[in-house]
C-alpha cells in the first residue's frame, strides 16, 4: 500500500497490525516495509572485483537506491577502487589456523554491525562464514554464487562444469545459511556454453551472469519483495 491509503504513520500500523498477526499463531513471520526508510549494506570481497565494480556503479548512477556503509575485504585489492567512490574500506586479514580465522571474523562482524546494515553481501568473498555469523545476519547475509546451484557448489564451479561438459553455466543469488550454498535461493541465470568454451572462457562469460543476477536479486531484496519459507523463497 501507499502510505497516502491510511491515516497514519508506519508505527502506528505496525502496532495495528500486531494485534492481526498474534491471531495468525506463534509460527507466523511478518513485518511492515517502510520505503522511505534509506537501505544501507556493507559488502564483503576478496580479490575478484566484477560484482564490486558493478554495483558501485549501481549505485553511483542511482539504479540501485542504497548506501554503502563499508566494504570489507580479506585482501587490499578493491581498496582503492572502492575509496575513489568515497566508501571507507577495511582490510582485515584472514591466516590459515582456525584460531586466526575466528579472530579475523569477530573483526568482521564488529566492522559490520556497526553500520546495522539491511543487506551483507558476499560479492565473491572467498571466505565461509562461521555458522555463528550466518545466524545473527539470517535474512540479510546474501551471496552471489558462480554456478547454478544446487549443481557445483565450492569454490570452483567452473572447473567442474568444464570437467563434465556441461552446455549451461550459471549464477545463483541466495541466502547465506550454515549449509555451504544451500541457503533460499533469490535469484538465477545461465548462458550456454559449448566445447570450444575453455575454463577461462567460462569463467570471462560467466561474470557478466553474476554481476547481473546480484544485482537482480539483492535489488528484490532492499524493496522488501522476498518471502522466506523454510528453503525456499517468494518474490512478488
Amino acid at each position: 500500500m501507499t502510505a497516502e491509503s491510511i491515516p497514519f504513520d508506519v508505527d502506528e500500523l505496525r502496532a495495528r497490525f500486531a494485534g492481526i498477526a498474534r491471531s495468525l499463531g506463534a509460527e507466523a513471520n511478518w513485518k511492515v516495509f517502510d520505503s522511505a526508510e534509506r537501505r544501507r549494506m556493507v559488502v564483503l570481497v576478496s580479490k575478484e572485483g566484477h560484482c564490486l565494480y558493478d554495483l558501485l556503479g549501481r549505485v553511483a548512477s542511482g539504479e540501485l537506491d542504497v548506501d554503502i556503509s563499508a566494504v570489507i575485504g580479506n585482501h587490499e585489492n578493491l581498496a582503492d577502487i572502492t575509496r575513489a567512490h568515497g566508501i571507507p574500506f577495511h582490510h582485515v586479514p584472514f591466516g590459515s589456523d582456525p584460531a586466526e580465522k575466528a579472530e579475523a571474523f569477530s573483526h568482521v562482524a564488529k566492522l559490520v554491525d556497526e553500520h546495522d546494515p539491511h543487506a551483507v553481501v558476499l560479492a565473491r568473498f572467498m571466505q565461509i562464514l562461521p555458522p555463528e555469523l550466518c545466524e545473527a545476519w539470517a535474512g540479510r547475509a546474501i551471496n552471489i554464487h558462480h554456478s547454478f546451484l544446487p549443481s557445483f557448489i565450492g569454490a570452483r564451479p567452473y572447473h567442474q562444469a568444464a570437467a563434465r561438459g556441461v552446455k549451461l553455466v550459471g549464477a545463483t543469488c541466495h541466502y547465506v545459511t550454515a549449509d555451504l550454498d544451500a541457503g533460499p535461493i533469490i535469484e538465477q541465470d545461465v548462458l550456454r556454453v559449448d566445447h570450444t568454451d575453455s575454463v577461462d572462457d567460462m569463467v570471462r562469460k560467466g561474470r557478466d551472469v553474476e554481476k547481473v543476477t546480484l544485482a537482480r536479486g539483492l535489488r528484490w531484496h532492499l524493496e522488501g519483495r522476498v518471502l522466506v519459507h523454510g528453503n525456499r523463497t517468494m518474490v512478488f
